[in-house]
């Protein structure tokens, strides 16, 4: 697994990151962390000819806490959003589940923006941001623009960003739930998951998000309302009527169904429990 020839470039800010997406267009592509993208370029699923390197650009990094929201700069590590304790103390739902991707080796460097920018179903952090209704930060050569995470996805590895756009940063508010839970099965450690739950539970409101169920992730707002009634069945039934597995290596549609509801099941005791 060798991935084709490419020329790499380190640009020290976003406009010069911007201007080589503008020249090279589709043969350029940004890399953040390389977890999501350098697999891909192993296996030649994606054919680069330009590898646009962020690393090099300062303030893409970091961890804001305001009074009602948090913004999480896009180069920031999955170990970062681990160790920063006024982060779990705001938004601990984002430790939970970072602390279950992959292995300490890849949170060190694999970052949120990389997570949540290429629309791998698989990955965790686009589900959870659902949840969280979370906002991105893309900038481009006509400037800035605002998208949430529920509309950002459109299919496997479809995004609403714009060729020439870099996600610069993710913008939170900080949930009133006080019960949240991270639940993920996945076959080993390191793996994708089978079916991973974002719940998010408190006094009337209730959000739910699945994981690698369907070719984007998906929020539920009617698994969501249930949830919020205190309809424990009725919001895993709206949450499997809106999920669309596939069969793959990790099992057959039944299957997948079958754990869907138990992980959501799981994931609804444990933010039931931190609520009371």
């Amino acid at each position: 697994m060798i991935p084709a020839g490419f020329e790499y470039h380190r640009p020290a800010d976003i406009a010069s990151a911007i201007a080589l997406l503008q020249q090279h267009g589709d043969e350029a592509r940004v890399i953040a962390g390389g977890h999501s993208l350098i697999p891909m370029m192993k296996l030649r699923m994606a054919d680069l000819s330009h590898l646009v390197d962020l690393q090099g650009i300062s303030g893409l990094s970091g961890i804001t806490i305001g009074e009602g929201s948090v913004s999480i700069g896009a180069m920031t590590t999955q170990n970062a959003l681990i160790t920063d304790a006024a982060l779990a103390e705001a938004v601990p739902i984002l430790r939970e589940a970072a602390l279950q991707i992959a292995d300490p080796q890849v949170r060190y460097l694999g970052t949120v923006g990389g997570n949540v920018a290429n629309g791998d179903p698989g990955n965790d952090m686009p589900g959870l941001m659902q949840c969280l209704d979370a906002t991105y930060t893309l900038v481009g050569p006509d400037g800035e623009r605002q998208v949430a995470a529920r509309d950002f996805y459109e299919a496997a590895y479809f995004t609403a960003r714009e060729d020439e756009e870099i996600l610069t940063a993710i913008t939170i508010p900080i949930p009133a739930a006080k019960g949240y839970a991270y639940v993920k099965q996945k076959r080993k450690i390191g793996d994708y998951a089978t079916a991973a739950a974002a719940v998010l539970l408190g006094e009337g409101f209730a959000s739910v998000a699945m994981t690698n169920l369907a070719d984007t992730p998906v929020h539920s707002d009617a698994a969501s309302a249930a949830l919020a009634e205190g309809d424990v069945e009725g919001c895993v039934r709206e949450a499997l009527q809106a999920i669309d597995p596939q069969e793959d290596m990790r099992g057959p549609i039944a299957f997948k169904k079958h754990v869907a509801g138990v992980i959501l099941r799981r994931a609804i005791t444990k933010a039931q429990e931190r609520a009371a």
